[in-house]
């Protein structure tokens, strides 16, 4: 089996020697070129020789993993960040489908996350997560947020306010767009609604989730139902009633 050349990037000489330990004995297709400590090494490293995977530290004294990535207009190589970030940081991951590992690192975790990097690199489906992820650091409103949707034959890239809603549909959920397309992406519903609900979507049922701005009409009852923009009506679960018109009213 061929081998993936990748490099490290830590400023922390200890999280270093447990990463390529981890890599050494569970993740044996991995061939470690380089271990750089801050971002102008890493650099350096990346050019000379050209790794095809970068496990990258997301803060560094002296810049951070941002700083690294937009000094390429198209990141040409598989990124894994490892952080010990905050809520928010993993909410733009998650949205952004960037690979992530979280210190401490958890081998089970690592495993899957260069399994995965390791599929796409050989299958040349190289979907720059990277990319979106710095775009959407970028952006301030969530409705030029763009979410990256795995399907079973790749990824679509889209943006959040291009959805309508979303419905559970066993361990899939289906995406309603407002172009009147659907697509099924291979992640649960649950997964979603921690994804979706910082860009101004709500969960209105175990089976929906739903863009607030989309919204042009809520009837009431036991838990009523909403209309959207298409006319598409959606049931409102009475669990999840007060908290919705709380969100539709700004209160």
């Amino acid at each position: 089996m061929k081998k993936i050349n990748a490099i490290i990037v830590d400023d922390e000489q200890d999280s270093r020697e447990t990463l390529r330990s981890y890599l050494t004995k569970y993740c044996s297709q991995i061939n470690i070129l380089n271990e750089s400590a801050n971002i102008q090494e890493a650099r350096t490293a990346i050019l000379k020789h050209e790794p095809q995977l970068v496990f990258l530290d997301v803060e560094m004294p002296h810049g951070n993993a941002f700083d690294l990535l937009e000094q390429w207009e198209t990141v040409p190589f598989e990124t894994i960040f490892v952080t010990a970030f905050s809520k928010y940081a993993i909410q733009a991951f998650n949205q952004s489908a960037a690979h992530y590992l979280l210190k401490p690192l958890e081998i089970e975790a690592l495993e899957k996350a260069v399994s995965d990097a390791t599929e796409r690199i050989k299958k040349n489906k190289l979907v720059n997560t990277a990319q979106v992820l710095l775009e959407n650091i970028r952006t301030t409103t969530s409705e030029h947020r763009k979410l990256v949707l795995p399907l079973l034959e790749g990824f679509d890239i889209v943006r959040a306010n291009e959805i309508l809603y979303c419905e559970a549909n066993d361990n899939f959920t289906c995406f309603f767009f407002k172009n009147g397309k659907k697509s099924m992406i291979c992640r649960n519903l649950k997964f979603y609604d921690q994804v979706l609900a910082p860009l101004g979507f709500c969960r209105i049922h175990r089976s929906y989730i739903v863009n607030l701005d989309t919204v042009v009409r809520y009837n009431k009852g036991k838990g009523g139902f909403i209309i959207l923009e298409n006319g598409k009506e959606l049931t409102v679960s009475n669990s999840r009633k007060e908290r919705l018109v709380e969100k539709l009213t700004g209160l």
